[in-house]
């Protein structure tokens, strides 16, 4: 990461994210959401205005961000690094990441996104998170993928609010260490489990989590979060890296450590991956390639236009 740093929160969930990431690092904020109620912080901020239409589309989202361009652009220009966190399951979200990080790009922006997938049985945004995760991962350096379906998968006494709740931690937590460590320009994995005691049984399940998304030839390198290690004992710690690298069972996989300090005991994976996942057959066209997709560089819009013409019979 290059500063100066822009925080991009896209709607509801992203916009929170954002402000904790603001008040823990420091960096400078911007929401945009097309919800009025998302943007009621101390940031700076850019409304999609969709009125008249009250409940309107990811596609009208989309279609009336494009008249925003202009003030994003202004807002993103006099930065290096452009950090985006979207909630791909919502609307605001999958409708602006594509948009948002596709300006940074033509603006030569170092962009680093975090995308937030739905659980499956949502099965209306689907498709839809799937084709914005696609166009974010493509106008990103490096795209960090939180699933919040695979930790109810490996935890299905979970709720879905608990789920966002150890998510959206492990995603904060892992950003705020983003000053003293390093993430490949690649896509990764975001896996974590749930407060346990058990530092090791919390390892098993954020293991768990990951296949739930990819094989295991996919892996190429593994960074291991402990957090609350400083209270592990050395001989624990040793082993679990012994036995993440087993598991993993690749030579040219590597799995490196960091121990920082918690109130909880709790393994986050930020695993980079190669090949396939779970999200690409999210969307069923996803086989076609680029150069034969139309819309690639500007994606579909749906925009409501009164042409007032009368009715031939």
């Amino acid at each position: 990461m290059k500063e100066p740093v822009l925080v991009v929160g896209l709607g509801g969930a992203g916009c929170k994210l954002a402000i904790n990431i603001k008040e823990k690092l420091g960096y400078d904020c911007l929401l945009v959401s097309h919800d009025a109620r998302d943007l009621n912080h101390d940031a700076s901020k850019i409304l999609i205005n969709t009125s008249p239409v009250l409940n309107p589309s990811a596609y009208l989202i989309r279609g009336v961000s494009f008249g925003a361009r202009g003030s994003m652009e202004a807002k993103i220009n006099g930065y290096s690094t452009i950090m985006i966190i979207a909630n791909l399951a919502g609307k605001s979200g999958a409708a602006l990441a594509p948009v948002v990080s596709q300006i940074g790009k033509e603006l030569g922006k170092s962009i680093l996104s975090f995308g937030i997938m739905p659980f499956k049985f949502e099965k209306d945004r689907i498709f839809f998170s799937g084709v914005s995760l696609k166009r974010l991962k493509a106008n990103s350096d490096c795209t960090v993928i939180i699933d919040n379906d695979a930790l109810l998968e490996s935890n299905p006494d979970l709720t879905p609010d608990a789920c966002n709740v150890i998510t959206n931690s492990a995603l904060a937590h892992v950003i705020s260490t983003l000053k003293n460590s390093s993430l490949p320009l690649q896509t990764s994995i975001l896996s974590t489990s749930k407060d346990i005691s058990d530092i090791e049984t919390s390892l098993r399940d954020s293991i768990k989590m990951l296949y739930e998304d990819v094989s295991a030839n996919s892996i190429k390198k593994t960074l291991m979060y402990v957090v609350g290690g400083n209270k592990v004992p050395i001989g624990i710690l040793n082993s679990m890296v012994n036995t993440i690298s087993g598991i993993f069972g690749n030579d040219s996989t590597r799995v490196s450590m960091s121990v920082t300090a918690g109130e909880n005991s709790k393994v986050v994976l930020l695993t980079s991956i190669e090949g396939e996942t779970r999200f690409d057959r999210y969307d069923p066209l996803g086989f076609i390639p680029k150069e034969n997709v139309l819309d690639w560089d500007e994606p579909d819009a749906s925009v409501k236009i009164d042409l007032n013409l009368d009715q031939i019979e």
